[in-house]
């Protein structure tokens, strides 16, 4: 399902990048693509994050798309177009792309499979939600967009979400829009600034405490914490699965 009308603002743009090279943050981090500003902070249009799948199982939620995933995004969508496909297509084949790319995604996997989650799903393993069987998971990112601070990728600490006008009503914007037809699925906040977002809804009354998998680190190798967080909370996690499915 194609979320916005966004992508048709910046679709003349992105045909202009250049071809047959790696796209560079000069090349990116303009002013054509630039959606909002605030001081320091800069929000960027990707379109992966355009592409929702609201019949999902599992919903993973990141804090924000970072540098690499809006390169592997524009990237995919800029050959989208020379394809002659539509823009949903074209946003779907980013976000299939771009998704959790690189090392990040084997963490999250493994992390996923020794939660037993591909159990419930009945497949071999979670990595079959980036290949054959991602008609089963939808992704996305509290600020749908990515946002950097001084070009460099937002962390979520400086400034604090909580803390920023900007980014709290931006992501609170994001996250009922997107998860408002997710009733059934099972939502997995990556990380604890992300969880304080979501938790601020459940204490709202709009959304179900009891969809989402708590205490899931964020699987980025920057985190060197995840291990001892993930064994922490492992055994509640299983529990809040084996409940949900």
């Amino acid at each position: 399902m194609y979320i916005s009308n966004h992508f048709k603002k910046y679709k003349q743009a992105i045909l202009r990048l250049p071809k047959d090279t790696v796209l560079t943050k000069e090349v990116l981090l303009v002013d054509d693509f630039l959606m909002e500003r605030s001081g320091q902070l800069e929000m960027y249009y990707a379109p992966h994050n355009e592409y929702s799948n609201p019949s999902a199982k599992v919903v993973i939620v990141g804090l924000t798309p970072g540098w690499n995933q809006m390169r592997i995004a524009m990237q995919e969508a800029r050959f989208g177009l020379e394809e002659g496909i539509s823009d949903e297509e074209v946003c779907r084949k980013a976000k299939e792309a771009a998704r959790f790319a690189g090392t990040m995604r084997n963490e999250l996997i493994r992390m996923l499979d020794a939660l037993e989650l591909h159990r419930y799903l009945t497949i071999l393993s979670c990595g079959a939600l980036f290949h054959e069987q991602q008609r089963l998971l939808h992704s996305t990112s509290l600020l749908r967009y990515p946002v950097f601070v001084s070009k460099n990728n937002y962390s979520g600490t400086h400034p604090n979400l909580l803390s920023s006008e900007f980014l709290l009503k931006t992501a609170l914007s994001f996250m009922l829009e997107e998860l408002k037809p997710m009733k059934q699925a099972l939502i997995i906040p990556l990380g604890k600034r992300v969880e304080d977002v979501l938790q601020l809804l459940v204490r709202e009354g709009r959304l179900d405490a009891e969809q989402c998998l708590w205490g899931f680190p964020h699987p980025s190798g920057a985190n060197g914490h995840r291990h001892k967080q993930f064994a922490y909370h492992q055994e509640a996690m299983r529990n809040r699965i084996k409940a949900l499915f």
